[in-house]
């Protein structure tokens, strides 16, 4: 007797790996990004507002970006929209502490609604984010680079064309890893 039965075997997770230099690897393919403008360190160090990207295996959380600069990304992650009244807390004595908020907030925060643009399309890392610990480290994303790729606050960012390429390549189980 012939059985129809089928196994399934799931896609492998896509790792990325940034380096100090600021290449990200994955699939035999390098893209140009920005890190802190002051580096990278160790996560166990990082301190609010050092302009440090923190170094560590982090899951890539979901996608949000800007529906009216641009169209929804092709992924596999959650995808959600940006709107005006979107932030993120940065303020470490406030417990909603590295998570999403809605403006106007009281407390300490970012605009995710930028005129720059870099904030058009945002990947939220999983850092310090399980429960965030008070100071060390939020809002660090992976996003669109500036032009002459100046360092950032924290996080990754690499050009938009590049950044959606990866994106495409993403599934719910990606994850990046940044080395020192």
């Amino acid at each position: 007797m012939q059985s129809n039965l089928q196994t399934y075997t799931a896609p492998e997770p896509v790792e990325m790996i940034v380096s100090p230099n600021g290449v990200l690897c994955f699939d035999d393919r390098e893209f140009r990004c920005a890190l802190g403008r002051n580096g990278i360190i160790d996560a166990d160090a990082k301190i609010e507002g050092d302009g440090k990207t923190p170094a560590g295996v982090w899951r890539l959380r979901y996608v949000m970006y800007r529906a009216d600069r641009r169209a929804s990304p092709h992924t596999d992650l959650p995808v959600t929209t940006i709107s005006f009244s979107d932030g993120w807390c940065d303020d470490p004595a406030h417990a909603d502490y590295n998570r999403p908020v809605r403006l106007p907030f009281s407390a300490s925060h970012e605009k995710l609604c930028r005129k720059d643009g870099i904030y058009d399309l945002i990947v939220v890392l999983g850092h310090n984010d399980d429960p965030p610990i008070p100071g060390k480290g939020s809002a660090v994303f992976m996003h669109i680079a500036r032009p002459d790729y100046t360092g950032t606050e924290g996080c990754i960012a690499l050009a938009e064309p590049d950044l959606e390429t990866v994106l495409s390549m993403c599934t719910p189980e990606s994850y990046i890893r940044i080395n020192m």
